[in-house]
């Protein structure tokens, strides 16, 4: 048993001891967060403006609930492009002080998974101190993970991030991937532990990496992965080819903690499953351009713990009809809630203020809370991508439990897939495109049961099949079509994950290329 390691396990058990016996109500730790948030921008441009100062007061002197109503009343709601065009394009452009203090010197580049034009995200010092911060708790969380011996934690981490040689402004910042900027400051006593190591990572080509990282891969000792699942399984299947090997444990006997992130598991466990020797440990992150939002902090737990704690403040929107339009778009006057009016089991869009200077923030994923009481999470799609053409209320949720479902039952392997909703005559239809690693899928059976699945999922989607709903279409694709495209657009690696749902002009460009690249016929 590693001597280092048996003190290191030791140490996380009893930061975990510590931590639960010190921790505050999810309530009073976002008070403080909100407070530290608004001493800390009081006097940028974005804090004068909207008197951060007496905003200040009210949390420290008021009644318990009038600094939410007054943040409320005196914060307007922002989503990328309002806040970009009205703030955050004056950071860009060399300017201080204008939501955060001091200049910016990182911006993460994120397009979601809809957009065409990247998102420039300021990501700040404080954000960075956050993010490692939460980094380093996630790793004591393992402390809860009783069968990891005490020697794994004297093992690689490889960590699949975008390319750490980041793309300078004519100001001086520097704009990638966030998991890019983020590599770039590791603590210095990781990086032992941290793989592929500087050199490979600030490679900007994704199929290089994924080359270079195969090549050196016999030589490292695996016992940690973090990443995208479809890029970590596209890896794995690299190296499983490469040293003509069964699986991966064959390479890296010891790897037992994927950490994973910004989609669904759930769709892509079967086909990973495969490429495994033995059981492993799977974590969920939601880890955003915005900031490190939750994760995953014990065995078995249905959901994520919201980082109530750490550099970022949560409002909750209800994800209903009074608040949202059929496209997604937020209507005004939403309702907003904080972290203690919330139920379980409804549906929240997500607001974020945080330490880089981002403001009742829009950031467009939804949620659901499993358990109120401990902050747990679920993520169920995003605000622009569910389908709702005539009240079926089709959400990201229910088309991953549904492929999830029909795969299993069907005995296939899907990793990738998105549905259009289009017109049909005079009424609807949903059109499918899904991609599996067989070949020979009966297309037409994968639609019947597809179609069941999710009748049976969300009965607002049986009602209208009845109805407005008139048809599903379903096109059976090799995963590599979706690779791609995303490769068509510049977006293929790192954080980047194919759109579930194409809506309006993306659809149009979609069935372009899949026609142009030979993958179906006029």
């Amino acid at each position: 048993m590693a001597l280092v390691g048996s003190l290191l396990k030791k140490g996380i058990h009893f930061s975990n001891i510590v931590a639960n016996r010190r921790k505050a109500s999810l309530h009073q730790q976002q008070k403080k967060t909100l407070a530290k948030l608004l001493a800390k921008a009081r006097y940028t441009e974005f804090g004068e403006k909207y008197n951060f100062d007496e905003l200040l007061s009210t949390i420290l002197f008021a009644e318990k609930g009038a600094f939410y109503e007054l943040y409320k009343r005196t914060v307007p709601i922002y989503d990328y492009n309002k806040i970009f065009n009205e703030w955050w394009h004056k950071s860009l452009e060399g300017e201080k002080d204008v939501c955060w203090p001091g200049t910016i010197k990182y911006y993460a580049l994120s397009s979601g998974t809809s957009e065409a034009a990247s998102k420039q995200i300021p990501v700040t010092k404080a954000m960075t101190k956050a993010i490692q911060k939460t980094s380093i708790r996630q790793i004591l969380s393992l402390g809860h993970y009783k069968d990891l011996p005490p020697d794994l934690y004297e093992k690689g981490f490889l960590m699949l991030s975008g390319s750490t040689n980041l793309n300078p402004h004519d100001t001086g910042s520097l704009a990638g991937d966030l998991s890019g900027i983020q590599i770039q400051q590791i603590p210095r006593w990781f990086r032992p532990y941290y793989k592929p190591g500087q050199k490979i990572a600030a490679q900007r080509d994704w199929g290089l990496k994924l080359e270079e990282i195969t090549k050196v891969a016999s030589e490292w000792d695996i016992g940690f992965v973090v990443g995208v699942p479809a890029w970590i399984q596209l890896l794995f299947e690299k190296i499983i080819a490469h040293y003509q090997v069964k699986n991966i444990h064959e390479i890296w006997p010891n790897l037992q903690v994927f950490a994973h992130g910004g989609v669904s598991f759930e769709p892509y466990r079967k086909g990973f499953e495969k490429l495994l020797g033995k059981p492993m440990h799977y974590i969920n992150t939601y880890l955003a351009s915005e900031g490190f939002i939750a994760y995953q902090t014990r065995p078995g737990a249905e959901g994520m713990e919201l980082v109530c704690d750490n550099g970022i403040f949560f409002e909750f929107i209800p994800f209903t009809p009074k608040n949202f339009d059929s496209d997604g778009t937020m209507l005004d006057n939403a309702e907003t809630l904080m972290i203690d009016e919330v139920e379980e089991g409804k549906e929240y869009a997500l607001l974020l203020s945080t330490c880089s200077g981002a403001w009742r923030y829009l950031i467009g994923d939804t949620l659901k809370f499993v358990d109120k009481a401990r902050g747990e999470i679920v993520i169920t799609g995003r605000t622009k991508h569910y389908l709702s053409l005539c009240g079926e209320h089709l959400s990201v949720d229910n088309m991953n439990k549904a492929i999830d479902l029909v795969s299993r039952e069907m005995g296939i392997s899907v990793k990738e897939f998105t549905v259009c909703g289009i017109e049909h005559g005079t009424m609807f239809a949903h059109d499918w495109y899904v991609g599996v690693e067989e070949s020979n899928v009966d297309a037409e059976v994968l639609k019947q049961k597809l179609d069941a699945k999710l009748a049976e999922l969300n009965d607002d989607y049986a009602v209208e099949r009845r109805h407005a709903l008139k048809e599903v279409f379903v096109t059976v694709l090799p995963n590599q079509a979706f690779y791609d495209w995303m490769e068509s657009k510049g977006k293929l690696g790192g954080q980047n994950k194919f759109p579930r749902v194409f809506k309006k002009d993306l659809i149009g460009d979609w069935k372009n290329f899949l026609k142009t690249e030979g993958y179906i016929k006029e």
